[in-house]
């Protein structure tokens, strides 16, 4: 019996089939079998029957998701799936089951030694590494894992670039190394939270890897100058996202129930929401849904401006298109292939009909840019359908289908009526297990911010952002006080008007920018911006360095940086104008959304909500710098990286929750939590304030947890000294003084409270905080009627 039915999946792309199948099932057999991979014992254990890889039938998959891939290509790419999943069961059989977690350190840090990149800077013709020259480095094969990755990687690198070869080793080794997680999970019996998944998974998943296999099954890499850059990483990543979830999906069974595995987004979200089996199901399909729309949004709004910026030439836009339609097979292909393999769960609810051969045709791609073009039919095979009419043309007419049932989900996202009436959420009990703590200078930093700020004109009457009384309500030198209790008066006043400045920004973009749905300007405004965060320059003449202030925005940022960059160090300057820079573009975004009235992807929202929270800005002054000793490296892993994102997340979640009503009434804003809970999970307020909180207590947990069980395992990984520990330590007091200084400065600041929200709107906005302008009338009449009805 399934444990649930499977849903009604998103697939609006008809998947088509290589015409080099069988000889890719060939030569994939037989290099499997060279490997040592099929009916050969393996560290004591056999993994693979040859029954059981035929079953699998790994080149159909690649089939699939490589439609138009060279017989060659398609064979290299077909065993390096072969490789992945053979590595996944090898891992799960020696060290899952048996809970070795030193065994399988020293079985994953072995596989490094099989993907050197010291020849990062060659040429394609040199930058090959062979078996023969591993083993003579010392790194001989040991086992089928490794035999395999050598062979591989001496077939692979020697036709990519250094930055392919660069980001592809990441993800490689990010699915190596993080099955780690997964396994530390098992041995404690852990469930993650949702986010904590969905980040995971993409590493230890492997779509990202997958996504770099597509440029080289195509021979279209993106281009270095945009690779990481938001549109990019946000088709990398949706992808990834409904990769896993579908494969979350269709394993359930054999993952949970059979193989005791606790990595699955459907048991992740079952434990999370207690809800039944079935539901969960549903509500990750819905997320997978949401990636896709995702996906396609970002690939016709985001990705032709990023091109342009660039300057991108006609043969690279050629590669961008090649890879978005690549990854576009890809989600297609993979669907198919589930629907098939013996590995997974793939009875549907109802029976399968057969498509003769020739009835598949191509999807058309998504344009980018200037450039488009229409992949050839390829022939389908006697393919197995989804429920639905079978024969010639059958699998684009599922498409139709599938596009006209997600159709209410993506629609409800563009129909937020702006301005409505609201209550505002009731007082949530957040959980919070640091005490606050409060500086001496607290008075002092009071009167210097106001001071300061009149000085810097941000309270000039125009454009009207605030005025004194605003500034005074807002109250930011108590956050600051909170955040920060051991800090000099100094310190603290230039906290203090750093939370100034940038939430003066916060509020002066969408007066100035939004209203007019002026992008373009806000893009000015913001390389206007950078021009006054340099960070090479003679410390005693830094003013220099800057263009003249020509606003208040402008004088304060230049004030700011010239009091702040000459105590950071190069290093330090350039990640804290990194930290500004995001966070500006991250208004943007914010921007995009309200032009297209739009309430963002769950996903897509929580991971900008730390940019445009400002969290990388604050945190970045706190880190301890390179003097204690401390690698540069270890502010990448992901223990670390893991705790500032659940404090960021707590932190940005907590506002959504008191802004609320400002937002979403006064402001007519669409980027917050608990609106995007409201949508996706389509229920009342009252349950997605309560499912943010909810959310809010797992980041703090999984926080608490990074502290008493990650973080000393990472000490002793990188055998830090006692100072560089010691300076780590503080770091994470300095993280829970953050927290709890902020949700102390929600409590207190008048920046929410309704009564001053009616009595000193935001800038531009009539008192009490309705829709303006022709026709809004209407909307007005229909929300006071809805109240009326008690809606």
């Amino acid at each position: 019996m399934q444990p649930f039915v499977l849903p009604r999946f998103y697939v609006p792309y008809p998947a088509r089939l290589s015409p080099h199948l069988e000889s890719a099932r060939a030569h994939s057999r037989a290099w499997a079998a060279e490997m040592g991979m099929i009916d050969a014992p393996d560290a004591g254990v056999t993994v693979w029957s040859e029954r059981d890889f035929d079953a699998h039938d790994y080149a159909l998959l690649c089939a699939y998701t490589h439609p138009d891939a060279s017989a060659d290509r398609l064979d290299l790419i077909t065993d390096w799936y072969v490789w992945v999943f053979y590595f996944d069961d090898h891992f799960l059989e020696l060290f899952k089951r048996t809970g070795d977690m030193a065994g399988a350190r020293e079985y994953l840090d072995r596989l490094r030694a099989f993907m050197p990149l010291d020849d990062a800077g060659a040429g394609p013709e040199t930058a090959g590494t062979d078996t023969a020259g591993l083993e003579a480095a010392g790194a001989a094969p040991v086992n089928a894992v490794e035999r395999g990755l050598a062979d591989l990687w001496a077939r692979t690198v020697p036709d990519r670039s250094a930055d392919w070869r660069r980001r592809f080793v990441a993800s490689t080794r990010n699915l190596l190394d993080e099955s780690l997680w997964e396994l530390a999970n098992i041995n404690e019996n852990r469930v993650s939270n949702p986010v904590e998944y969905v980040e995971m998974r993409r590493k230890v998943g492997g779509a990202p890897w997958s996504a770099n296999l597509v440029e080289h099954a195509a021979d279209a890499e993106v281009p270095a100058a945009i690779a990481a850059r938001r549109p990019m990483r946000v088709l990398r990543d949706t992808f990834a996202d409904a990769i896993h979830l579908r494969n979350d999906l269709f394993s359930y069974q054999r993952e949970v129930e059979a193989e005791g595995e606790l990595s699955n987004g459907v048991l992740v979200v079952e434990r999370f929401l207690d809800c039944a089996t079935q539901t969960a199901a549903d509500l990750v399909n819905d997320l997978l849904t949401s990636r896709l729309h995702q996906f396609e949004h970002t690939a016709l709004t985001e990705v032709p401006p990023l091109l342009d910026e660039h300057g991108i030439d006609p043969l690279a836009r050629l590669a961008v298109l090649a890879y978005v339609k690549g990854l576009q097979d890809w989600q297609s292909g993979g669907h198919e292939w589930h629907l098939r393999s013996s590995r997974y769960m793939n009875d549907g609810p109802a029976s399968a009909g057969l498509l003769p051969a020739g009835g598949s045709t191509a999807a058309p791609p998504v344009p980018v840019g200037d450039a488009t073009a229409a992949a050839s039919p390829r022939s389908a095979g006697a393919a197995a359908l989804l429920a639905g009419p079978a024969g010639l043309g059958t699998s684009a007419a599922r498409a139709v289908e599938s596009i006209v049932v997600t159709a209410p989900r993506r629609l409800r996202a563009f129909s937020h009526v702006p301005f409505q009436v609201v209550r505002p959420p009731r007082d949530p009990e957040p959980y919070m297990p640091f005490p606050v703590r409060d500086n001496p200078h607290l008075t002092g930093t009071r009167r210097q911010t106001a001071r300061w700020a009149r000085a810097m004109g941000l309270l000039d009457p125009v454009p009207g952002i605030w005025d004194e009384h605003k500034l005074a309500a807002y109250d930011f030198p108590l956050c600051s006080a909170g955040l920060d209790p051991d800090a000099t008066r100094d310190e603290l006043d230039r906290s203090a008007q750093w939370l100034t400045w940038g939430t003066y920004a916060d509020d002066y973009y969408p007066v100035v920018f939004g209203r007019a749905r002026d992008l373009a300007g806000a893009r000015a405004c913001n390389e206007r911006l950078r021009q006054f965060l340099p960070v090479e320059f003679d410390e005693e003449r830094v003013a220099e360095a800057m263009p003249v202030p020509g606003i208040p925005l402008e004088r304060a940022l230049a004030d700011l940086w010239a009091r702040t960059a000459p105590r950071l160090g190069l290093a330090g300057r350039k990640a804290f104008r990194s930290a500004v820079s995001v966070m500006l573009d991250s208004w943007l975004w914010e921007l995009g959304n309200h032009a297209a009235n739009r309430i963002p992807d769950p996903i897509d929202y929580l991971e900008m909500r730390r940019l445009t929270f400002g969290s990388e800005l604050t945190m970045t002054l706190a880190r301890p710098s390179g003097e204690h000793g401390i690698p540069a490296e270890v502010y990448g892993t992901r223990p670390i990286r893991a705790l500032e994102n659940s404090a960021m997340d707590y932190a940005g979640l907590l506002n959504d929750i008191f802004s609320y009503q400002k937002e979403i009434q006064f402001e007519g804003e669409l980027t917050n939590g608990v609106l995007v809970v409201e949508n996706f999970l389509n229920c009342p307020r009252e349950r997605a304030v309560r499912v943010v909180n909810d959310l809010m207590t797992a980041r703090m947990r999984q926080f608490e947890h990074i502290v008493e069980r990650e973080l000393p395992a990472l000490f002793d990984a990188y055998d830090l000294a006692d100072e560089a520990r010691g300076a780590l330590l503080t770091y994470v007091d300095d993280l829970k003084n953050w927290l709890a200084g902020i949700l102390r400065w929600h409590r207190r600041t008048r920046r929410y409270d309704e009564a001053e929200l009616r009595q000193h709107p935001a800038a531009g906005v009539p008192p009490f905080g309705s829709a303006t302008g022709l026709g809004t009338s209407a909307a007005r009449l229909a929300t006071v009627s809805r109240l009326a009805r008690g809606g």
